[in-house]
């Protein structure tokens, strides 16, 4: 897979790190980092906002689809997606998203819907063992949606927030992933890395990593083929 870099930064106003190209059979597709969980897919001359939150977007493209993984703060915000979104935005989210968005088109995990030559997927994204208190999970099974994004033959993982899930596992042929990993709410570095080496996609992003050591996560996966790229999601 050739992966081109651009060569000017991206001022911290529009995003953390420059984007990066992937080559697929239906032509490029260009992801940027926008901050923590945010970021911005364009390909075919359109632009999906997985996650749009905060005051980074004045002069990026207005979406055409908007995708939504979970009601917390840090993925679903109604003041910025209502600032985003042109009136023929489409956007893709759980129930639990819904019930606030409530222009959202529903995919629960396991459906699947076509938008703008891509074939989305929701997966599961959730927590098995952390939470707030005593059976309470951050994350209930079913809540939220990862996804994985398919166009021109790539399969692009986002794992929204979740711990090493069976599902995580289980996933086949992944080219790109982004897998999340920050205490108390989802994984530390190590056991993102074990997740990753089973499902082994052919690279990785770590995300939503706010105060993890991503060397662990980097030297966890030595010599497993899989290419750890670090990216900064939190440029001031």
């Amino acid at each position: 897979m050739k992966v081109v870099a651009t060569l000017c930064l991206a001022t911290a106003l529009h995003a953390a790190a420059p984007p990066d190209t992937f080559d697929t059979s239906a032509g490029p597709v260009k992801i940027t980092p926008i901050q923590h969980a945010s970021l911005m897919i364009e390909a075919g001359g359109k632009v999906i906002q997985v996650d749009p939150v905060g005051d980074f977007y004045d002069g990026l493209p207005k979406p055409d689809l908007i995708l939504i993984t979970d009601i917390h703060g840090d993925h679903m915000s109604p003041p910025t997606i209502a600032k985003i979104k042109k009136a023929d935005t489409v956007i893709i989210a759980p129930g639990a998203v819904a019930k606030t968005v409530t222009d959202a088109k529903v995919l629960s995990n396991g459906e699947k819907a076509q938008q703008l030559g891509w074939t989305i997927e929701a997966v599961p994204m959730y927590n098995i063992k952390r939470g707030p208190s005593e059976g309470k999970l951050y994350h209930d099974k079913g809540r939220g949606n990862g996804y994985v994004l398919t166009y021109g033959g790539k399969r692009f993982y986002i794992s929204g927030d979740t711990e090493g899930i069976p599902e995580m596992r289980a996933l086949k042929n992944i080219d790109v992933a982004f897998v999340c990993m920050n205490l108390p709410y989802t994984m530390p570095p190590e056991e993102a890395a074990d997740a990753v080496k089973a499902f082994h996609p052919k690279i990785v992003y770590p995300y939503h990593y706010r105060g993890s050591d991503l060397s662990a996560f980097q030297k966890a996966l030595q010599n497993t083929g899989i290419e750890v790229r670090i990216r900064d999601w939190y440029a001031k």
